[in-house]
């Protein structure tokens, strides 16, 4: 894991730990790692929930419910984003072929008698 996303994980873990949710945890992290986004506040969320150390019930369902709110957040502008992912074209999907239209195609007909 990355400096910047253990820094932002220690501090959700920090701040739901202290007793913080909602959108309180996010200010806090947010105090905590100014320049982070919404998706690195995600992405360390998604960290924490499976991470063996963390134990304590609370702590997972208020870090899992600002995942889950934060997850969908439109991007917002100037914020630093650290994903190429977002400029590699998505793969086409290819409709699989019928087994008749297979048949037809590979010149496999029943000759009729």
């Amino acid at each position: 894991m990355g400096a910047k996303r253990k820094k932002i994980y220690e501090a959700l873990v920090d701040g739901a730990t202290e007793g913080h949710s909602g959108r309180s945890l996010y200010d806090f992290v947010q105090k905590r790692c100014p320049k982070t986004s919404g998706k690195k506040i995600v992405r360390a969320s998604l960290f924490a929930l499976t991470d063996p150390d963390v134990t304590d019930r609370n702590v997972l369902d208020v870090i899992y419910a600002l995942a889950i709110k934060h997850r969908m957040d439109e991007v917002r502008p100037g914020e630093d984003h650290d994903d190429d992912d977002a400029q590699t074209p998505a793969p086409a999907a290819e409709k699989p072929k019928s087994k008749k239209a297979e048949s037809v195609d590979n010149g496999d007909r029943h000759a009729e008698p």
